[in-house]
This record gives C-alpha cells, sequence and structure tokens, in this order.
C-alpha cells in the first residue's frame, strides 16, 4: 500500500533513461525470439487469407474430437475446429463441390441436424490478398502520417522514435501469434492497427510532457536532457499505468473469460492483439521510446554542452522529480 501511495503521489523516482542498456537488451532479446518465431513457425494464417472451406453448424451434443472425426473420416486433410457460439466452424482446405456435399450430408447424418442447417462457404485466397494489400497500404499511410505530425507538433527526431517503439511493437506482437499458433485473421489486422494507435497515444503523451520541461533547459540549467526527459517520464508514469491498466481489463477479460467459458472463439484473434499490443505498447512508450530519444538529443551541441559542464563541476548526477521545475 505504501508503495502504492507513493506511485500516485508522484513521489517515486525511476531512472527509466539511465537503465536504457537493460530496457535495450530485454528488447532486443524479445525481437530476436519474435523473429525467430516468425521465421521457424510462421503465422496461423486464416481461411481469408489461404483460401478454403468453411463448414458452420449447430450440435451441442457434440465435443471437437468427435467433430474432427467426422471430417477425416471423409478424408478432409487436418480441419480446425472452433467452437462458435453454441455451434461449431470447421476450416478445410479447398475442397470441391461433391467432396463438400459429401462432408456436409455426414455432418447432418451424424449429428442430427437438417442438412439445410449445415452451411457451408468457399473462400479463395485472392480475397485475402486483397486484405493483405490493403491492410499494408493502411499501415503505410498510418506510419507517413505520424512522421509528418509528430515532426510538425514535436520535432523530427521524436518522430523517429515513436516510429522505432511502433515497429518494435508490431513485430514483438506478430512474434508472439506465431509462437502461440493463433490464427491471424482480418480481426486480427484491425487488432494490429488499434494497437498502434494505442502505443503512439501513449508515446505522445510522455513527448508532450518532454518537450514541455526541456523547453526550459539553458546554459545555466541543472539539469541535463536525460534528467529533464527522465523527470518528465515519472511525471507521466502513474497516467501511462492508469490508461494501460483501464484498457487492459475489458481485454482481458474477453481474451481469457469469454473464450474460455462463453466460448467466444471469433473474438480470441482480436483481442490478443490487442492485449498483448497494449502492454508491449505501454512498455515502449516508457522503456523504449524516451531512452532512444535522448540517446537522439544528447548528441546535440547545446545539451552536450550541458553534460560537460555539470561533469566537470560535480553536478548532473542523478534524476529527483522535483528538481523538473527548476529547468
Amino acid at each position: 500500500m505504501g508503495l502504492g501511495r507513493r506511485l500516485y503521489r508522484g513521489e517515486i523516482d525511476v531512472d527509466f533513461v539511465g537503465r536504457w542498456k537493460l530496457w535495450y537488451s530485454l528488447s532486443g532479446i524479445l525481437l530476436v525470439v519474435s523473429l525467430a518465431g516468425l521465421l521457424f513457425n510462421g503465422l496461423n494464417l486464416g481461411v481469408e487469407f489461404t483460401g478454403g472451406s468453411v463448414f458452420s453448424f449447430k450440435a451441442s451434443t457434440t465435443n471437437i474430437e468427435q467433430v474432427r472425426t467426422v471430417f477425416l473420416d471423409e478424408g478432409v486433410h487436418q480441419p480446425i475446429v472452433q467452437t462458435a457460439g453454441d455451434g461449431w466452424r470447421v476450416t478445410t482446405e479447398t475442397l470441391s463441390e461433391g467432396t463438400m456435399n459429401q462432408v456436409q450430408s455426414a455432418v447432418a447424418k451424424d449429428f442430427n441436424v437438417p442438412i439445410s442447417q449445415v452451411s457451408i462457404q468457399s473462400i479463395g485466397a485472392s480475397w485475402g490478398g486483397e486484405v493483405s494489400q490493403k491492410a499494408w497500404i493502411g499501415l503505410g499511410v498510418f506510419m507517413l502520417a505520424i512522421i509528418l505530425y509528430l515532426s510538425m507538433a514535436f520535432e523530427p527526431k521524436m518522430a523517429l522514435a515513436a516510429i522505432v517503439a511502433l515497429i518494435h511493437d508490431l513485430v514483438i506482437t506478430a512474434g508472439i501469434y506465431a509462437w502461440s499458433g493463433f490464427e491471424v485473421t482480418p480481426a486480427t489486422l484491425l487488432g494490429f492497427l488499434t494497437i498502434l494507435g494505442y502505443s503512439l497515444y501513449d508515446a505522445v503523451v510522455v513527448f508532450d510532457m518532454i518537450k514541455e520541461v526541456t523547453a526550459k533547459l539553458g546554459h545555466t540549467s541543472k539539469q541535463t536532457y536525460s534528467m529533464a526527459a527522465n523527470n518528465a517520464l515519472n511525471h507521466t508514469l502513474i497516467r501511462s499505468l492508469n490508461t494501460s491498466l483501464v484498457a487492459i481489463l475489458p481485454v482481458a477479460a474477453i481474451l481469457f473469460i469469454g473464450t474460455t467459458l462463453l466460448g467466444a472463439g471469433t473474438l480470441k484473434d482480436l483481442s490478443l492483439a490487442l492485449f498483448v499490443g497494449m502492454i508491449v505498447g505501454t512498455y515502449s512508450s516508457l522503456c523504449v521510446a524516451t531512452p532512444l530519444l535522448v540517446t537522439l538529443k544528447e548528441r546535440e551541441p547545446k545539451y552536450r554542452a550541458i553534460a560537460r559542464r555539470l561533469a566537470s563541476t560535480g553536478g548532473g548526477k542523478g534524476s529527483k522529480s522535483a528538481a523538473v521545475a527548476k529547468g
């Protein structure tokens, strides 16, 4: 409780910037693991991207193994069986019309449902290609808009730090999908685009405070850029944590409770992307974007001069939140 009260009162000063080696090492490990998953496992693309046949029907007195057995007995290879509310959704490879009718009849007979209630949908891979193309276009436009906005509202170096953090978030989220085997669907793409906006919002909040605090730095300043940025980061820490917690709780409910107890299988693809992306986005705005920005800014002559002057006089060591107002 004491730690919680101190955190809410802004009495805790975490040296995020000074521990940049730790954050970079952690991010490096996560990125390597994620890229390994993408390289060796790959993404489990849904039927919307690969093409195939989808069978939907309701049968309350059965289980996954029984459904899978019916399809295997009809010669279907590796059917993917999922619950869909109180029914079933089975995805297969692209089947001929005759095979689809044969499977439809077998499902109706074995589960005692009218054949008219066993729906079949054939999806071509070209549709998934169009979705992927539009997603890449949307991502490119989004990134360009971010660069332009941050460059005008803040500065190009902040835009670069934010873009690196966004790419960091996307790669790690995609890597978790690769290792977990979760299916990538159009809903997943929506989740990916959503976490970009969330991650950007968190970074903008932090950068806005950094811009306000570092604007006061001058040749006689008692703070380096690194110290001022770290203090600004601590002042926005509780806001970032609160925003993340409020956003993550309902998503976690959908992911862990909805998919296990309520059978909301169609929502797990979206909820996993949001859940992972929000956590990684919060981490990257605090531990990736800001330290990277400080690394870039500390190379500028103005801030290098301040750092040298404070180092020569024994100042510039430590980072106290109360020093923000001193400039």
